[in-house]
């Protein structure tokens, strides 16, 4: 955990990441009651277990469901809800009636993040409760449409208040007990399609397919880039794990699965993943286009 470390003893760091962690309890506590916008990734997951420690049962999880989210990544939030033992509101949102999402331009983040906000606006007045998220401070030099529409709709961001950063988070949600603690970073299905490329729940699913089947032959980080609308599947992976893709007799294997999901050639990106706001974009690059967020 270097990241966020500095030229510290280990002492000294875990002191003031104790510190951190109190200032988001007690911000917690000051905002009285909460609807946490939960999507099960490691951020998430850790505001809502401190929520739940610190306000009980006014503290609740909202999580959106829809075409964009992966039916595994939703069964995992019900499942770390579960564990964090509060009550979990399953929210439709309603993105895929805005054609300016559907679009997808580099402002599609910013709308689906104004749709998440107006899904949750009535359960948070149903409650007299503030709308928070788990941003980071990681997430502050990174291009976030996202975090744009969030504080625009109100929303707060404890751990990003309190000064947490990834790895303190990692840290916190491991000493915690939570499963997801070194969960690998989560995007949703539409950030697989190309900028300009329309979002489509059919050309999701087929995403969702086809990382499935790439999971269930045992890779981590895995990411389906989608060209050409099913032409092509671009495969980004852990790093660590690119020797294994590509040597026989598991490459046949890891083609033939991308191909039965519905794409005609499948290829591996020798890059590996990379995240969002790296210096080379994560997402899909369109011939003679920019990349976008993955």
């Amino acid at each position: 955990m270097e990241g966020d470390r500095p030229l510290a003893s280990e002492p000294e760091w875990l002191r003031a990441l104790e510190a951190k962690q109190a200032r988001a309890r007690a911000l917690l506590r000051s905002l009285g009651r909460v609807v946490v916008a939960f999507s099960g990734g490691v951020d998430s997951s850790l505001l809502l277990r401190l929520a739940t420690e610190e306000l009980g049962a006014e503290a609740i999880a909202a999580l959106a469901v829809g075409p964009s989210l992966a039916e595994r990544e939703r069964q995992s939030a019900i499942a770390v809800a579960e564990q964090i033992g509060c009550k979990l509101e399953l929210i439709e949102t309603k993105e895929f009636e805005n054609p300016r999402y559907l679009q997808n331009d580099a402002e599609r983040c910013f709308w689906w993040r104004s749709a998440l906000v107006e899904a949750l606006r009535p359960l948070a007045r149903e409650r007299d409760a503030v709308l928070v998220y788990g941003a980071i401070t990681d997430d502050l030099g990174d291009d976030r449409p996202g975090m744009r529409a969030a504080e625009r709709g109100g929303m707060r961001a404890p751990l990003l208040e309190a000064g947490l950063g990834k790895d303190e988070v990692r840290e916190l949600a491991r000493r915690s007990g939570l499963p997801v603690w070194d969960k690998p970073a989560l995007a949703c299905l539409s950030s697989r399609v190309p900028r300009g490329d329309p979002i489509r729940p059919e050309r999701l699913a087929r995403i969702e397919r086809a990382e499935d089947a790439v999971l269930a032959l045992g890779f981590r980080v895995v990411r389906v880039r989608d060209h050409g609308d099913g032409d092509l599947a671009r495969l980004e992976l852990g790093t660590e794990e690119l020797p294994r893709a590509v040597a026989a007799p598991l490459r046949g294997r890891l083609e033939a699965a991308v191909r039965a999901a519905g794409y005609r050639f499948v290829c591996i990106d020798l890059r590996g993943y990379r995240a969002a706001g790296s210096r080379e974009s994560a997402a899909p690059e369109r011939p003679g286009g920019p990349g976008g967020q993955g």
